[in-house]
């Protein structure tokens, strides 16, 4: 026997790891997809946490089908080694069907070979069970290149059965070895990275959606300036937030920013201070405007938000509200996107049977309706 006894599994080839990373990737981007977009209220996002993982795993299946197929065809091809082994101690450690697991400590012989411990664990009928019992010997089988991949054979050949009843075996030196080896530390941080990466991946691509419900509560902790106003055409009495990066305007209880004059006059309290800053976002709930604005130190595109045809909004949420898939509307949100200087308007509403989203250009005009006929 040419395989060293007792020697450690050999570490995972660069191509094992990196799978494992990318499966750690593909699992924090699924994981991190479903739940901001259960949070979120994002449709797309929820489907794609239950897409990936599945379309993830369809992909590796066909990459690595002739990998596993030649691996198959490999093992089918090795005849294991036969031996002789000596039960140093055995203990059932649970179950509650006819078959439970039992922890074997065993020393086993080969024939070609020191003898050695090793510590297995094996599915033993209760019948059979008063079978085994320390000092006692019985016959195993392991391939040739894994050695502490041992196995007891239930039912061996007459040969080895009259040999197994007739021998006298000695302890080998412990401790008993076991079959698995321990996760190494570069195999955990790479799956700890992986996690990282595919939820960063997530966040960073769809950050608006992700993170614009929490934009409001960041703003109240950080505020630096709050100022109430009121317009004399609406009556409309609106408290106003404005820090470094982030302002917000809401208005009072019973008053929408879908009413006549609401929504001119909180854009208008947001921007008096900005000195004309471009706002890369903008976000429309019924009480609540919230305007990202550019950094004032990079070099970004944007908008003025003052540009937007506030105007038109009501009846595009309106419009949205009515799709017949709706049903009853609990809540919508209008966001104006212009990072790179061409404005887009969508107007998401959820309702008791279901969702519409319409998108529109930087005039109002409407682009596409979905969710409706």
């Amino acid at each position: 026997m040419t395989t060293t006894v007792g020697a450690p599994p050999a570490p995972s080839k660069p191509a094992a790891r990196i799978r494992g990373f990318l499966t750690s990737v593909a699992m924090g981007a699924a994981l991190t997809a479903f739940i901001s977009g259960c949070i979120a209220q994002s449709v797309s996002l929820v489907v794609i946490g239950l897409v990936l993982l599945p379309a993830y795993g369809l992909l590796y299946a066909l990459v690595t089908y002739r990998r596993r197929a030649r691996a198959r065809a490999a093992a089918a091809a090795v005849v294991p080694r036969t031996a002789l082994a000596m039960i140093e101690s055995l203990q059932a450690v649970g179950g509650e069907s006819s078959d439970i697991p039992v922890r074997f400590d065993l020393t086993v012989a080969p024939d070609d070979a020191r003898a050695y411990r090793v510590e297995i664990r094996q599915d033993i009928n209760l019948v059979a069970l008063p079978d085994y019992r320390p000092r006692g010997i019985v016959v195993v089988e392991y391939p040739p290149d894994r050695p502490l991949k041992v196995r007891i054979v239930k039912q061996p050949t007459a040969e080895w059965a009259e040999r197994a009843a007739t021998a006298s075996l000695d302890s080998a030196p412990g401790p008993a070895q076991k079959e698995e080896s321990p996760a190494s530390c570069t195999g955990c941080l790479l799956t700890l990275l992986g996690l990282l990466v595919g939820a960063g991946a997530i966040l960073g691509l769809f950050h608006t959606e992700v993170f614009h419900h929490h934009t409001s509560a960041a703003d109240t902790s950080s505020s630096t300036s709050s100022t109430d106003s009121s317009t004399d055409s609406s009556s409309t009495t609106t408290t106003t937030t404005v820090t470094s990066d982030v302002g917000t305007a809401t208005v009072g209880p019973g008053e929408s920013l879908l009413d006549p004059g609401a929504l001119q006059s909180a854009v208008e309290s947001v921007t008096q201070d900005a000195a004309n800053r471009p706002a890369l976002t903008v976000v429309i709930q019924d009480t609540r405007l919230t305007v990202v604005f550019a950094p004032t130190d990079v070099q970004i595109g944007g908008f003025d938000p003052r540009t937007l045809p506030y105007a038109r909004i009501p009846a595009l949420v309106h419009q949205a509200e009515n799709t017949p898939s709706v049903g009853t509307v609990k809540s919508w949100q209008v966001s104006a996107d212009g990072a790179t200087g061409s404005v887009a308007l969508r107007i998401v509403v959820t309702g008791d049977k279901g969702a519409a989203t319409l998108t529109a250009d930087g005039q109002g005009k409407v682009l596409q309706h979905s969710g409706g006929n």
